[in-house]
């Protein structure tokens, strides 16, 4: 069971140097936002900067040099406009990730759910059956280059996003039915002040119905505020119970890379979770 960190949420430097600083913490892989973490990265820029050699031999050195693992390329983008040109063009991206992903080692290729400024599906509507299907469908072309080659596209569940429960999730898993379609479970994100009295439940219907097609998970803590707030923080600073989860871990060997950390509390973050 490997435990690694979001690289953006580590010190300011270059990739290198934010490696070698979550290295020295006593994380053995990382996740890597390019767009959060190098400065001349952007999103839209991908299917052009992504195919040249140069650019994965700038990821893929300092991963080798310091001896981290890639465990998740994050390409958080929506799929879900109603623009035919605009999701064509998010499509390319998410193709340009997967294919990336090979050259530099990655385990797999992270997104969420979001409905996205340019959605039709706002308010409550992310969570209708209509946004599901029309979510289904976008994201099927992108598993078929996943599968073509041969890499992991991992959704995370998130509770007001499209993908916002472990039933749809599952429902999302069995529509498309690939071994190269999987989840990343993050137990804080399926929560909201709606239910996180039943965090308990909420959390065990996530891993009997998802277990077996998790591919990583994220860590995090959370506070419930008196405006009825849920702010996301670092292990251990919070309400949230891990004896489940890294006990499902454990079993499985999951790995697992921590969220909302600071460079001050990270490794007390990675402490308590191996005591939990």
């Amino acid at each position: 069971m490997k435990m690694g960190l979001r690289l953006h949420d580590s010190i300011k430097g270059t990739l290198e140097e934010r490696l070698s600083f979550v290295g020295e913490q006593g994380y053995t892989c990382a996740h890597l936002a390019m767009s959060k973490v190098l400065p001349d990265f952007r999103m839209a820029d991908a299917p052009e900067k992504l195919s040249r050699p140069e650019f994965a031999e700038s990821i893929r050195r300092p991963f080798e040099k310091t001896g981290l693992d890639l465990a998740l390329l994050g390409c958080y983008m929506s799929l879900m406009d109603r623009d035919p040109e605009e999701v064509a063009r998010i499509r390319k991206i998410y193709e340009a990730h997967i294919v990336f992903s090979k050259q530099v080692g990655a385990w797999m290729v992270g997104t969420e759910t979001p409905a996205g400024p340019g959605s039709a599906f706002v308010n409550d509507a992310p969570k209708s059956e209509e946004a599901l299907q029309y979510f289904i469908d976008q994201l099927r072309p992108v598993v078929r280059k996943a599968e073509e080659e041969d890499v992991i596209l991992a959704i995370e569940p998130v509770f007001k996003h499209v993908v916002s429960t472990p039933e749809r999730a599952e429902r999302v898993l069995d529509a498309i039915d690939s071994d190269h379609l999987r989840i990343i479970f993050d137990a804080v994100n399926l929560l909201g002040p709606e239910n996180v009295d039943q965090r308990d439940q909420v959390i065990a219907e996530g891993l009997r119905r998802l277990g077996d097609r998790i591919a990583l998970m994220h860590m995090k803590d959370y506070r419930l505020e008196a405006d009825g707030s849920m702010p996301a923080t670092a292990c251990g600073t919070g309400e949230m119970d891990y004896s489940v989860l890294m006990r499902f871990a454990r079993e499985r060997d999951l790995s697992m890379t921590l969220e909302n950390t600071k460079p001050e509390n990270a490794v007390a973050a990675r402490e308590f979770l191996l005591r939990s």
